[in-house]
């Protein structure tokens, strides 16, 4: 029997942002593999595509806490790739504060490209972003899977509602992949 072919969609601000709420430290050493390792069912299912989306931070020539965050970035980005994601880039809009830009748009597409060329069976998302949800609903309509992965503190209801199943991590869930 072949195993289910999983596409695992990871919203990188979105998680990091859950994370920082649970009070987690050293968020840049967190083992992505052991994590997807975690929400998929290892006997039925294999993973076909693992993508981490984030929006591109640029420095500021004098601003050093930009080319912290850069650096930040880059270091992610690297242990990402070394763990086997594919990296979708956003952008960031400053205003008076930075805006991630283009995430939620890249992560749709690729939800429905990957779905009508048949290249997985079930998606888990690792967002709580609604603005998912006509896609989550158009790939539903396809015939593929939609598991949610959420946070117990700050689960999205609607996407609980729309998802074909989710599953809501607790801080106990997450800080085994943490270095303490």
């Amino acid at each position: 029997m072949s195993k289910v072919k999983v596409f695992i969609q990871v919203d990188g601000s979105n998680f990091y942002h859950r994370l920082k709420e649970l009070e987690l430290r050293n968020l840049l050493d967190f083992d992505y593999q052991k994590f997807t390792q975690f929400i998929i069912n290892e006997e039925k299912e294999e993973i076909s595509l693992a993508n981490y989306y984030i929006g591109s931070i640029r420095t500021e020539a004098d601003n050093p806490k930009s080319q912290e965050l850069w650096r930040n970035q880059r270091i992610l980005l690297g242990r990402l790739q070394k763990q086997g994601f594919k990296i979708g880039f956003g952008h960031m809009l400053k205003t008076d504060t930075y805006h991630e830009k283009g995430v939620d748009v890249l992560i749709a597409v690729d939800m429905l490209i990957a779905a009508y060329e048949n290249l997985y069976d079930k998606i888990i998302l690792v967002s709580s972003d609604t603005d998912l949800l006509p896609a989550i609903l158009k790939t539903k309509e396809l015939g593929k899977t939609v598991e949610y992965i959420g946070f117990s503190h700050k689960a999205s209801h609607a996407m609980i509602a729309n998802c074909s199943s989710s599953y809501l991590l607790r801080k106990g869930d997450v800080e085994k992949f943490l270095k303490l």
